[in-house]
Formats: C-alpha cells, structure tokens, sequence
C-alpha cells in the first residue's frame, strides 16, 4: 500500500504568510517572509512596506537554507563558524546559504515538503515567527 504525500499548497503557504505577518505585527516587527516547495521554487513572497530591503533577500536564503538542509537555520549557525565542522558549506554551492535564526523546514508524514523564511527581525525573533506560522499550518 502506497501513501500519497500532500505537496505544500499555494494555499497553505497563504496561511503561513498571514500567520506569520500576524506574529511579527503582533511584536511590532516589519518582516519579509518567503515560503519554498520541497523543490526551492517560490510558492510565496511578501515584504511589509516599512521592512528593510535586505529583508526579501534574507528571508528567501533563510528558507533556501532550511530546505536545503532540512533544518532550522537557527540550530546551524554554531557549524558554519570557523571551527565548525560545516565551516565552507556557506560557499560551497552556487546559491548562497544564509546561517542566521529564521528559516524553518516544513514537513508533512516526515517528509520534507517545503521550508518558510523570516527576515527583518532579530534572529530570534523572525525564527518564533516562522515557528508560529508552522503551528497555525498544523491546525
């Protein structure tokens, strides 16, 4: 017996989008957040209008990250510092990887079906709110 896996919709990476916006509004945070497919293409992209430019990029090479490795980009930053075992992965591809808090894999039966990106907050603060949009997806 096979098992079909749901692919991440464009709906559901609304949901994410709209979830997230409302965690950071609700710290008073300007964010950019980018949702992927299992396979790196965009399902969705917004930057609030009074988030920082670099943030549209920031959030799409936190979720880039995130899928890449299937792991939050908040328990990799210790690797990639000079004497981490990870050390050259952050130029080790042609699309630049991002070891800062904010990306998040998303998986669904376990596999691997996507990852979310924050960017605009503090580390730790743009990872609660990729993590918050997880927990609004799972409902």
């Amino acid at each position: 017996m096979s098992t079909t896996l749901t692919p991440l919709t464009t709906t559901d990476a609304e949901t994410l989008v709209a979830a997230a916006r409302r965690a950071a509004r609700a710290a008073g945070v300007a964010v950019s957040v980018t949702v992927l497919d299992a396979g790196g293409h965009l399902l969705a992209f917004l930057r609030d209008d009074s988030a920082v430019l670099i943030s549209g990029e920031t959030s799409t090479r936190k979720a880039y990250t995130a899928l890449q490795l299937s792991a939050p980009t908040a328990d990799l930053v210790d690797l990639v510092k000079p004497d981490g075992p990870f050390h050259t992965l952050t130029t080790a591809l042609d699309r630049p990887l991002l070891f800062i808090a904010g990306g998040v894999p998303i998986h669904r039966d376990g596999k691997l079906v996507g990852a979310i990106g924050l960017g605009g907050g503090a580390p730790e603060q743009d990872h609660s709110f990729a993590t918050a949009a997880l927990t609004e997806l799972a409902r």
